[in-house]
């Protein structure tokens, strides 16, 4: 705890109090306070020339370079930058240690102190590169085998979407000469009863006539 706090507290003195990062191109004020060079210049830039943290009044500019402080921020940027490469590899949950073998009888990254456990007692274990290097063609394999497998799906799916679209047309197709019969039918069959009535209207005429010259007779005897 003591080393972490440590760490923190000189990489703290390398951060800027304007920006809050890391110095770039550090000066000093007569005050003894320490700024980035951009940072106090477009701070003054706003307001008058004074510390922004004794807020001292400076009649002139006066920035000196810091070297020892750039040289500080440099070494505190690069020391960052390798706490985040750390922290980004892989630990173990349990002991927090970095995972560096592969349990091949678990088939899982375990830690130096996994190893010596009761639970792993044993197993046999390689190192995490060759892991990956003996997995990785199965990997490779099975990769390949679904890409192929989602190849066939696909092309499947297109085969369907076609037969649908092609059910689709021959449907439409088929109500529209559904349609098209059943107009020529009705037409047909209109023009029948229109000249079946026909017909009987003038049977009707004939028989009406033969009736009325019969009247006619009768009416004079």
């Amino acid at each position: 705890m003591a080393s972490r706090q440590q760490e923190e507290s000189w990489t703290e003195e390398a951060i800027c109090p304007i920006c809050l990062d890391f110095f770039t191109d550090p000066v000093s004020l007569e005050c003894g306070h320490n700024f980035c060079r951009s940072c106090i210049t477009q701070c003054w830039e706003k307001e008058r020339n004074s510390c922004p943290e004794c807020r001292q009044e400076f009649p002139e500019i006066n920035l000196r370079t810091n070297r020892v402080l750039a040289n500080l921020a440099e070494k505190a940027r690069k020391f960052k930058l390798n706490q985040k490469e750390k922290e980004r590899k892989l630990h173990c949950e349990e002991h927090q240690e970095e995972l560096k073998l592969f349990c091949e009888t678990d088939k899982k990254l375990i830690c130096l102190i996994c190893r010596d456990s009761r639970e792993h007692r044993e197993h046999r274990f390689i190192p995490i590169k060759e892991a990956v290097e003996i997995y990785k063609d199965g990997v490779k394999s099975s990769l390949d085998s679904l890409t192929q497998k989602k190849s066939t799906v696909l092309e499947m799916e297109q085969q369907q979407k076609q037969k649908i679209s092609q059910i689709r047309k021959q449907s439409v197709s088929l109500q529209s000469h559904i349609t098209s019969e059943f107009t020529k039918m009705h037409q047909i069959l209109t023009e029948k009863e229109q000249r079946f009535i026909r017909d009987l209207r003038e049977e009707e005429e004939k028989i009406l006539k033969t009736m009325e010259k019969i009247f006619v007779k009768f009416r004079r005897i």
